[in-house]
C-alpha cells in the first residue's frame, strides 16, 4: 500500500508553527516567496543588489514580528506590505522618492482624467508597428520609469492581480487613493508609450 502524500500546510498553519518556535515553517515560508518577494522589489528599486537586500530584510522583518500579523488579510499581503513599505524607505534614502500628493495633484492639473494605458485599446492601434516583445520592452522600461508610489500600484493590479481592497489593504490607504493612484500611473503610461503605439520611434 502506497504511503500518503503529506499534505502542503497552508500560509496561516505555518504562520501559526512559526509562532511556536518552528524554523522549519519559516524556511517553508521564504521558498515559497522568495521570489515572488524579489520580483517585487526588484520591480520597484530596479537594482538586483538592493532588490536583494530589501527581499532578505523584508523576510528578517517577518521571523522578528510574525507574532503581530492578525490573520485579517493573507500572509502574502502583509509580507507584501513590508516589502513595499521597505522599498519606499530605501528609495526615500537614496533620494529618489517624490511626494505622491504633490505629484499626482500637479499631474491632474496638467492632463485632467483619461483613459488608462492599460485599457483595451492598448497594443490595438492599427499605426503601431511594434512586435509584442519590443512592446513589452518599452512598457517595462515605462514602468521603471513611473515613480515609486505608481510603480507600486501598477505592479499590485497588473503584475500581481491584486483587488482593490488587498492593495489598499496592503500600502495602509483607502481604496479611493489606490484607484486615484492607479488612474495617474496608466495615464503616465499612457504619455510615457504614445510615441511607441504610433510608430513615431524606430526600434533599435
Amino acid at each position: 500500500m502506497e504511503a500518503a502524500v503529506p499534505k502542503e500546510l497552508t500560509d496561516l498553519e505555518l504562520v501559526d508553527r512559526c509562532r511556536n518556535g518552528d524554523e522549519m515553517a519559516f524556511s517553508q515560508l521564504v521558498q515559497r516567496y522568495q521570489k515572488k518577494v524579489y520580483t517585487v522589489a526588484l520591480g520597484m528599486v530596479k537594482n538586483p543588489d538592493d532588490a536583494m537586500d530589501i527581499a532578505q530584510e523584508g523576510f528578517v522583518k517577518v521571523h522578528r514580528y510574525i507574532g503581530n500579523f492578525q490573520g485579517s488579510s493573507s500572509f502574502y499581503t502583509w509580507l507584501y506590505r513590508i516589502v513595499v513599505n521597505l522599498c519606499i524607505d530605501h528609495l526615500r534614502k537614496t533620494g529618489r522618492y517624490v511626494s505622491d500628493e504633490y505629484d499626482e495633484r500637479i499631474h491632474a492639473k496638467e492632463k485632467g482624467h483619461g483613459r488608462g494605458v492599460l485599457s483595451s485599446d492598448l497594443g490595438n492601434n492599427p499605426s503601431a508597428n511594434l512586435g509584442r516583445k519590443e512592446l513589452a520592452a518599452y512598457m517595462q522600461k515605462a514602468i521603471e520609469e513611473l515613480p515609486p508610489y505608481h510603480r507600486a500600484v501598477i505592479l499590485m493590479r497588473e503584475v500581481e492581480g491584486m483587488s482593490y481592497a488587498d492593495m489598499a489593504d496592503t500600502l495602509n490607504i483607502s481604496k479611493g487613493t489606490v484607484m486615484s493612484r492607479l488612474h495617474h500611473a496608466r495615464q503616465k503610461l499612457q504619455t510615457a508609450l504614445q510615441p511607441y503605439l504610433e510608430g513615431d520611434l524606430t526600434v533599435d
